[in-house]
């Protein structure tokens, strides 16, 4: 019949169609949205261009992987060949959905490499940046501690610039003592000797101790300036070694989803084949069974029978050379006559105009104008009245 020829839902030479007859949504083409959903196909479209961590080099990633999932997509829409449902075709698809397992395996092993290389920065990063933060908190506490000892040198030294004060003052007010006096005032050599020794230590002891702290505070200010500088340059590496930690670990979760992704395509890719076996060989049964079963015997005008029927919608002519139209009816000649007329519930009338190598026995095809009618109507068993 020349309108199933062109794809409707049965064919001649015992074939049934593929995704193109539109009651059979199992076999449907995939889209894009159904293979990826939207956050991963854009985090997956941002590794054409890759990323970088605050203070690293470019991470190159993986653009096979994109390159080989976007083929896969253009594949998948294109609808399949006419006769899919036949076990040869059934089997066809099987290997087909296995074939793509090939290149998936390879990307999801080079996304298992990247990952397991993302996880090997990432702990390094960590690690780094656990290291730079105890440095920081040493050398602020270096630097709090200088910041003591500078204000201890100032205080001692305010002290000092104090007391030197006083003994000017007191030099000025009761003048200065006289080497001489300190001699003839002692009882023996000895005690002479020892005054003047003590009015020179004295007056060397403030002078010494002012000087020292001023070095002492030279020293300290010096100091704290440096640590504070060596303190501001570990919050900037720390800070920057946080950002590269955080970008790896963005980087490893979108990886870690293209992996979950690729591993999920290929299980259901197998499971999907496998049941795709599995029809083939009920299929290629059903049909060695009708083939070697008696021809049914034709079943006369006026008898209510029950039936299998299916919708369809697709332009051409019938095996009878009638184009198709509201009323045809594709029917084993066998078990209904051509050009006997029936009455379908829930359709209408109909006429037994057309033939199917897959329509055998109690099976009938109804015809449709609109796809959405015939996905509508889809298979159900109905009992239909000849006449």
């Amino acid at each position: 019949m020349q309108a199933h020829r062109r794809g409707p839902v049965r064919h001649e030479q015992s074939t049934l169609t593929g995704p193109a007859d539109d009651r059979k949504p199992h076999y449907e083409a995939k889209n894009c949205t159904n293979l990826l959903p939207l956050p991963l196909l854009q985090s997956l479209a941002g590794a054409v261009v890759g990323f970088r961590g605050v203070g690293e080099r470019r991470i190159p990633l993986i653009g096979g992987l994109v390159l080989v999932i976007l083929a896969a997509i253009a594949a998948l829409q294109l609808p399949a060949a006419s006769g899919a449902e036949s076990p040869t075709g059934l089997r066809a698809l099987a290997e087909s959905l296995r074939a793509e397992n090939g290149p998936l395996s390879s990307q999801e092993r080079a996304n298992w490499l990247s990952v397991i290389s993302l996880d090997t920065r990432l702990e390094q990063s960590r690690a780094a940046l656990v290291r730079l933060r105890a440095r920081t908190r040493t050398i602020a506490q270096e630097r709090t501690e200088a910041n003591l000892r500078l204000e201890i040198a100032r205080r001692a030294l305010r002290i000092s610039e104090h007391r030197l004060g006083l003994r000017l003052r007191a030099l000025y007010e009761h003048g200065d003592t006289d080497p001489l006096t300190v001699v003839l005032g002692a009882g023996s050599i000895s005690e002479a000797i020892e005054g003047l020794e003590s009015l020179d230590r004295a007056a060397g002891q403030d002078k010494d101790f002012v000087r020292e702290a001023k070095t002492a505070r030279a020293t300290l200010v010096r100091l704290t300036r440096l640590l504070a500088g060596r303190e501001a340059d570990a919050r900037r590496a720390e800070e920057s070694t946080a950002a590269t930690a955080a970008a790896l670990a963005q980087a490893r979760s979108e990886r870690a989803a293209a992996l979950g992704w690729l591993q999920a395509e290929q299980r259901s890719n197998a499971a999907e084949a496998s049941s795709l076996d599995a029809q083939a060989r009920s299929l290629a049964a059903s049909q060695a069974s009708a083939a070697a079963a008696p021809p049914a015997a034709p079943v006369a005008g006026g008898k209510s029978i029950s039936v299998t029927a299916t919708g369809y919608a697709l332009p051409g002519k019938t095996a009878t050379g009638v184009p198709v139209g509201w009323g045809i009816v594709a029917v084993d000649p066998g078990f209904i006559p051509l050009g006997t007329g029936m009455t379908i519930p829930g359709y209408g009338e109909g006429v037994a105009a057309d033939t199917g190598g897959a329509v055998m026995g109690a099976r009938i095809d109804v015809w449709f104008p609109t796809r959405a009618e015939a996905l509508a109507w889809g298979t159900r068993t109905v009992t239909i009245t000849l006449h």
